[in-house]
């Protein structure tokens, strides 16, 4: 098999802005869930400085229509591009789904969903082409991992035909906020979500929402020997690929705070939930209005 490489989608034309290594990776998300895409940024990229936009006025996502999404993803784009990063890692399932094209004509800077990085790690590590997706019903319904894993499965030498098989999953993402991580009543959810990829004989099961790596234990359980691919943190590597091509990751640590965390909501209970997920205290949290 293939070792990994960058998808077409992250071959930057010359028209992208000269970036410098001191310069923040941004990364959004609709929510808190994109935390842990900036816990696995902080864990492997320790000397970056990192940008975090949480849009909780506005979440979920995941129930919004297609246009919708657009517009508020080009929004939160637009709040990073503005505070001069380097990169943007979109944080969202539903927004890479649905937004990543739109969001990538107007970036001047790369930037890296999470569908095709997650798509091309569960190809590279499936033995029996048997691939599971679980996510929100906006990125299930749209279809997005199933035409990544079809486009991207020609470059793979099978003896079986992938088979794709996959379920919403829309309570994991209150229970992964409420910290039931371990409740009975998450274990009974995921026993009734998960049934279809059990009886499937799945091999490989892509997370596909940043919430769902606080559930692992529970849905490594119930799948116990099934390869989980955790979206966020694939799209991590590739961001780390980029910044390596182009010679532009940070050498040393910066002087700055390691992460600036923004929601544009502080109705919510966003600090208690967000140190569950990014698995350190946040000490400030500033709330910011983007968009018209």
């Amino acid at each position: 098999m293939p070792t990994t490489t960058l998808p077409s989608q992250y071959s930057w034309s010359s028209s992208y802005h000269l970036c410098q290594a001191e310069q923040a990776i941004g990364v959004f998300d609709s929510g808190v869930g994109g935390l842990t895409v900036v816990r696995k940024l902080v864990n492997i990229l320790p000397h970056e400085r990192v940008i975090y936009l949480g849009d909780t006025a506005r979440v979920p996502y995941g129930n919004k229509t297609a246009s919708t999404v657009s517009k508020y993803a080009q929004e939160c784009v637009q709040f990073l591009i503005e505070r001069n990063v380097k990169l943007i890692i979109i944080a969202c399932n539903t927004a890479s789904a649905l937004a990543l094209d739109d969001i990538q004509r107007i970036a001047p800077v790369p930037v890296v969903g999470v569908i095709a990085p997650a798509a091309e790690s569960a190809l590279r590590h499936s033995r029996s082409g048997r691939i599971g997706i679980i996510g929100t019903r906006a990125t299930i319904h749209s279809a997005a991992y199933q035409h990544a894993l079809q486009q991207l499965s020609a470059r793979y030498d099978r003896q079986q035909e992938l088979c794709i098989i996959a379920e919403p999953c829309p309570l994991f993402v209150p229970f992964a906020e409420e910290g039931w991580h371990y409740h009975p009543a998450t274990r009974l959810v995921a026993e009734e979500y998960l049934a279809p990829l059990k009886y499937a004989s799945i091999d490989t099961l892509i997370l596909g929402c940043t919430h769902y790596p606080l559930l692992t234990d529970v849905i490594q359980d119930v799948l116990p020997n099934v390869r989980l691919i955790n979206s966020g943190e694939e799209a991590v590597t590739v961001a780390s690929v980029i910044l390596h091509d182009r010679n532009i990751h940070a050498l040393q640590r910066s002087m700055n705070r390691t992460v600036e965390c923004y929601i544009t909501d502080k109705s919510t209970a966003f600090l208690n939930v967000a140190e569950r997920f990014l698995g350190f205290p946040l000490s400030i949290v500033e709330e910011v209005h983007v968009g018209k």
